[in-house]
């Protein structure tokens, strides 16, 4: 299982702003090798209970919290992560691992069984809080990413953006499964790094007037369903 500690920062910005901070970033860092083009696409199923524990704690800022999820990049089903993502007192902590496609579409159509037997620990502790706390999965979240990547403090800065929804459909390994734009479409700019925030990426990321957020793409997409 990988397991990966990092600090985070999210601004919530428009087109103008990613165009001036793309500009000073191909300055100083470098694209993400995988990506294709400059960008990717990214596609991530959520699980949450009946009583949406995983959307009411991010609303409501809980300290301590997690979520689950299975993604895979540019339509290439052969690479799939089940991945939880953890914050507590603003640090950021991911644990992966990988699926087949196969056991992806077992886990979409309901069946569960098999996570139990894996010699993997997160999809054994996914499995039990599929049985204890009723995990399901909930909604479909498409959206483009751009990379950049800077080496001292491992530091990796993204803008994500055309942010779709697949309302009620859950089927993550259809490529015929309609999706619509969720709310209006914002960049979302987000900077994660280490030990430390090299000053050289502060100043290219900053721009007047824009906050962190706290904005989600799982929150956005589920309202609607």
């Amino acid at each position: 299982m990988d397991i990966h500690y990092r600090h985070e920062w999210k601004h919530e910005i428009n087109m103008a702003d990613l165009y001036a901070i793309r500009a000073r970033l191909k300055v100083v860092a470098r694209g993400d090798p995988n990506a294709k083009d400059g960008k990717y696409f990214i596609r991530s199923l959520y699980f949450d209970n009946l009583s949406d524990k995983a959307l009411r704690e991010k609303i409501d800022g809980v300290d301590r919290r997690e979520k689950f999820r299975i993604r895979y990049y540019n339509n290439d089903t052969s690479f799939i992560k089940l991945e939880k993502k953890s914050k507590v007192n603003g640090l950021e902590t991911k644990y992966s691992a990988p699926l087949t496609k196969e056991e992806a579409q077992r886990i979409v159509c309901g069946d569960y069984e098999f996570l139990r037997e894996s010699q993997h620990s997160l999809l054994q502790e996914f499995y039990c809080k599929i049985r204890y706390q009723g995990l399901k999965p909930r909604t479909i979240v498409d959206y483009t990413r751009e990379p950049f990547i800077y080496g001292p403090g491992n530091v990796r800065v993204t803008f994500d953006y055309n942010i779709r929804t697949g309302l009620t459909c859950t089927d993550f390994l259809n490529p015929d499964c309609v999706t619509i734009p969720a709310g209006d479409q914002i960049v979302i700019l987000e900077v994660k790094w280490d030990e430390f925030l090299p000053s050289i990426i502060k100043s290219a990321v900053q721009m007047p007037g824009r906050r962190v957020t706290a904005f989600s793409k799982y929150a956005q997409c589920r309202i609607y369903g």
